[in-house]
């Protein structure tokens, strides 16, 4: 009988200590709060170990990592596979092509893709990439890579379909959905409740409410996909969405009597929805029907729950649910803590935010980049300017600090730069610029001309300001390049 892979030595499974057996690989990275940091720690230090380990054990941790989005170590992990002498099967492959997107870019994972042994290239790996390009928006490429897969016979399911269908949606092209349906059917290629989800949302999306409702009859007539809780989930919300309360409220009835398994998600989306038709019993009775199924309570689950508290208003409810948190929490998760420091920051309550941030702080959870977000917020609705870009620049650091990017929103930009262009504070807005650089690649017209207008209100002058506007390929409008006239003056 073959033995099972894994790194290092090969070894009989049945000799395995008592130690491994106790602590699989993913419990060995998620031991410390399952943070990006800590992660990648753990994944280090155990790369470097060369501890042994089962090729179960790195699908089922790579698995995990993809759900928490952790990418660059799930990337890490999957290229040390083939390292270390444990062969990749074509589903593995298409796993890692998935990560290499996410991680390197989509040319990154055209050229893995092409790499591949022919024999690889079958409609696990050709879906990734298809998944791939669907996820960044590029239809002409999706559309043709799935007409490549036709040609080629590659015996559809209903994945490929559901991937374009799901880009259309993205794209703002709702009415091409019907005729994917209309080919699925004709090529006899079954729908799942995923396809089914796609087109209701699709049908939503152009006012066609009885359309999304004649989906769901003709899944019970076809019989062959049972409407499961991510249906009525589904309904729910393009009823809430609709303003049909009523209507939304008895499909969560058939929500709640689906989750016979009592999935945590539903749980949740139950508590979401409810809270978005305004119905705070319903909410609270949920919330008590989850705590019951789930004694230990995830971290996930009371960050929902508050947030829920904190959009209908009920800032009690949010702080005595806070506090539970608080007081049995295995990881101070500052996720949690952030609503209700925005919760705190939008009634003006700056001094019990800050104490909430400090008291994170010492339970070891530090400030992330939406914790000084709020704050920037804050004091920018308050007319600190100071703090103001201050927190943002802390939001901007702690963002590439912890392995990614945070960008402030457009809005905010505009906001910004239109206080300086009214108090005509040339040197605010160029130091604002500076800090922005460290987020945003390209500065774009939408900062230079109120940076131009500045600038002009303030009665200063700038030789280079052409020169950077070329540098930044910036094309401003008729107005500002009048105004170019007189502040580019040597």
């Amino acid at each position: 009988m073959a033995m099972p892979q894994r790194f290092g030595r090969t070894k009989n499974i049945a000799k395995r200590s008592k130690k491994h057996l106790e602590e699989a690989l993913y419990d060995r990275l998620f031991k410390k709060g399952g943070s990006d940091v800590s992660v990648r720690q753990q994944l280090n230090q155990f790369l470097k170990s060369k501890k042994r380990v089962f090729k179960w054990e790195v699908g089922d941790t790579l698995k995990k990592l993809r759900d928490r989005k952790l990418y660059y170590p799930a990337l890490k992990l999957s290229e040390n596979m083939e390292k270390r002498g444990m062969n990749k099967t074509v589903s593995d492959q298409a796993i890692h092509l998935d990560l290499v997107a996410k991680v390197q870019g989509i040319d990154a994972a055209e050229n893995y893709f092409v790499d591949l042994p022919e024999t690889s290239k079958n409609h696990l790996t050709y879906g990734s990439l298809l998944n791939c390009y669907c996820k960044e928006l590029m239809t002409e490429k999706a559309e043709a890579l799935l007409e490549k897969m036709k040609e080629l016979n590659l015996g559809f399911s209903s994945m490929p379909f559901n991937s374009l269908m799901t880009l259309y949606a993205k794209t703002g092209h709702p009415e091409k959905i019907p005729a994917i349906i209309q080919e699925m059917k004709a090529s006899s290629i079954m729908p799942d409740s995923y396809t089914y989800n796609v087109w209701m949302r699709a049908l939503a999306a152009v006012n066609d409410i009885s359309g999304a409702e004649r989906v769901i009859e003709e899944m019970k007539r076809d019989g062959r996909v049972a409407a499961d809780w991510t249906t009525f989930s589904n309904l729910a919300s393009i009823y809430v969405e609709a303003g049909l309360f009523e209507k939304a409220e008895r499909a969560l009835k058939e929500l709640e009597n689906r989750n016979a398994h009592r999935d945590l998600s539903a749980y949740q989306f139950l508590i979401t929805l409810y809270g978005q038709t305004g119905n705070l019993s319903e909410v609270y009775r949920i919330w008590r029907s989850l705590r019951l199924a789930f004694p230990k309570t995830a971290n996930i689950s009371y960050l929902n729950m508050i947030q829920v508290l904190v959009n209908l208003k009920d800032l009690p409810g949010a702080e005595k649910c806070f506090k539970e948190w608080e007081s049995g929490c295995a990881t101070y998760d500052i996720r949690v803590t952030n609503v209700m420091i925005g919760a705190y920051a939008k009634e003006s309550r700056l001094e019990n935010a800050e104490e909430l941030k400090e008291r994170a702080r010492r339970r070891g959870a530090n400030p992330n980049a939406k914790t000084w977000e709020i704050f920037s917020d804050y004091y920018l609705r308050n007319g600190d300017m100071k703090l103001a870009v201050d927190c943002l620049e802390k939001a901007i650091d702690t963002g590439r600090g912890d392995g990614g990017k945070w960008v402030p929103s457009s809005e905010t930009i505009r906001t910004f730069m239109r206080h300086f262009e009214q108090e005509k504070d040339v040197d605010g807005a160029e130091g604002f610029l500076e800090i922005l650089k460290k987020a945003v690649d390209d500065l774009g017209v939408e900062v230079f001309e109120p940076l131009i207008r500045t600038y002009a209100a303030a009665g200063r002058t700038s030789p280079v300001m052409l020169r950077r506007l070329k540098m930044e390929k910036v094309e401003v409008s008729e107005a500002s390049k009048k105004l170019l006239e007189a502040i580019c003056v040597e």
